[in-house]
């Protein structure tokens, strides 16, 4: 069964405010495969472990029907309060067990959330609900990120590796998965026509203050606040300080280019 790390009410609306939407590259990269590979266009898409919806949402800009699905209560509720156009729908369920018949999706999508379901109980799930030339899209972004402000961006990005470096001492086991390109779930894919990109870079304009709330919201950092909560707030406040000096700014609200290095997992049935 899926590992659950976002279940609660605080995690999901931290969640919702804070996790940034797919990229325009990783976007681009997702939507001209499926102009390649499929004739007609798809009707169903599903967005699997869609967390509060930034991923559904995009989905539903270029497809008829588009369904959100993640084991999360809490997550499904944050999406649900979030503006959504009316072709989305929402539902709670594990990604093992998909409430869709057999063969009837024609885009089976998930960002950044793959790592956390069990590989080979998705993949023989994604098998049976995916339509024959139905595709698959398996994105998540890794911790090859950067910042850029002004002549200090490599200075900046040294203090948010610093912080990530701490945070990641609280990961969880399946977080492997991220660190290693995806390669396993591209190799557990049932379909022989599949490829996996690992170069996709995606420019995501942030503030100071929405690069730490991106820290606060990530599966790590949640652990962390359950072992030692002061020191958690502590690495969050400190960051967010050493970022403002060294930016030589005093506002939080201040711009910042976050970039980061996307995987793409893609597979046609």
């Amino acid at each position: 069964m899926a590992t659950q790390m976002f279940e609660g009410r605080g995690h999901a609306a931290v969640y919702q405010k804070y996790r940034f939407a797919p990229g325009k590259e990783l976007q681009q990269t997702i939507l001209s495969y499926l102009r390649e590979k499929r004739a007609s266009p798809a009707e169903l898409v599903v967005d699997v472990g869609c967390g509060s919806g930034q991923g559904t949402r995009f989905l539903a800009e270029h497809f008829k029907k588009v369904v959100g699905t993640d084991i999360s209560e809490a997550q499904i509720q944050a999406a649900r309060d979030a503006p959504s156009p009316p072709n989305v729908s929402y539902l709670v369920c594990p990604a093992e067990e998909l409430p869709f018949e057999d063969a009837s999706v024609d885009l089976l999508a998930s960002f950044t959330a793959a790592h956390w379901f069990d590989t080979e109980k998705f993949m023989r799930e994604a098998n049976r609900v995916v339509k024959p030339g139905g595709c698959v899209a398996i994105s998540t972004y890794t911790v090859d990120m950067s910042l850029r402000y002004g002549n200090c961006s490599e200075k900046l990005t040294k203090v948010f590796r610093e912080s990530w470096d701490q945070l990641l001492k609280y990961s969880h086991e399946r977080v492997k998965h991220v660190l290693e390109d995806y390669k396993e779930i591209f190799e557990a894919l049932p379909f022989p026509d599949k490829k996996r990109i690992t170069d996709i870079f995606d420019k995501i304009p942030m503030t100071v203050a929405g690069v730490v709330g991106y820290l606060e919201s990530v599966s790590p950092y949640q652990v962390f606040m359950k072992n030692d909560p002061e020191a958690a707030k502590s690495l969050l406040q400190e960051t967010e300080k050493r970022m403002l000096e060294t930016m030589g700014v005093s506002s939080r609200e201040t711009p910042v280019e976050f970039w980061v290095r996307h995987v793409c997992v893609l597979g046609c049935k």
